[in-house]
């Protein structure tokens, strides 16, 4: 098996909304045998500019796992 790293830009307009959607993601990413690896943070580029103000990355063991992740009514 080889892991996948799924990579999210985030940009939260609704504080509120955004908290419930957070612990509902990361309670179904934890149900595919996934994990966060970054939640957030300050962005700091090395070239260009960044084009949202924070990212994700999650590891799921393989690619099957993390399409059925996606794929999931979850």
């Amino acid at each position: 098996m080889v892991p996948v790293y799924p990579i999210s830009n985030v940009t939260v307009r609704d504080h509120a909304a955004f908290e419930t959607y957070r612990s509902r993601a990361a309670a179904s990413i934890e149900a595919f045998g996934g994990r966060h690896l970054v939640r957030g943070g300050a962005i700091s580029v090395l070239e260009g500019e960044p084009q949202h103000p924070a990212i994700v990355v999650v590891e799921f063991p393989d690619a099957a796992t993390a399409r059925r992740w996606y794929a999931s009514p979850e």
